[in-house]
């Protein structure tokens, strides 16, 4: 069975906290950076809070992405994904949101919390 220590997924989960700059809301999941940041946005929040690498469940290891209070709505239509850019160039992450959400230029959205993280080598 292969083994990742502990540290080695935390150090990427730590590249989020130290890299990334911006959260976006898109309305389907992006794959690159311009789908992220122009195509599919419908809105962003900078200064993320992230957490300290800690254990996942059923195994592997997690960060988690605070809740987002005042987000700036910057398009109209239904945020169904989140996606977390580096320094403008680098789609680091992506996944769905936990329930859509219409939205309107000009608001502020909304987020829960929420655990990214890296399963253990098996």
């Amino acid at each position: 069975m292969a083994l990742l220590a502990d540290y080695i997924l935390d150090l990427a989960l730590s590249e989020l906290d130290t890299a990334t700059t911006t959260l976006y809301i898109t309305s389907q999941e992006a794959t690159t950076y311009t789908e992220a940041s122009s195509t599919y946005a419908l809105g962003n929040k900078s200064s993320l809070s992230i957490g300290a690498p800690g254990d996942r469940t059923p195994n592997g290891r997690k960060v988690t992405i605070a809740a987002i209070t005042d987000g700036s709505v910057t398009g109209t239509g239904t945020a169904t994904h989140w996606a977390i850019t580096k320094s403008g160039t680098t789609l680091m992450a992506t996944g769905a949101l936990n329930a859509s959400q219409a939205v309107t230029s000009g608001n502020t959205f909304t987020t829960e919390a929420f655990d990214i993280g890296i399963p253990d080598a098996v």
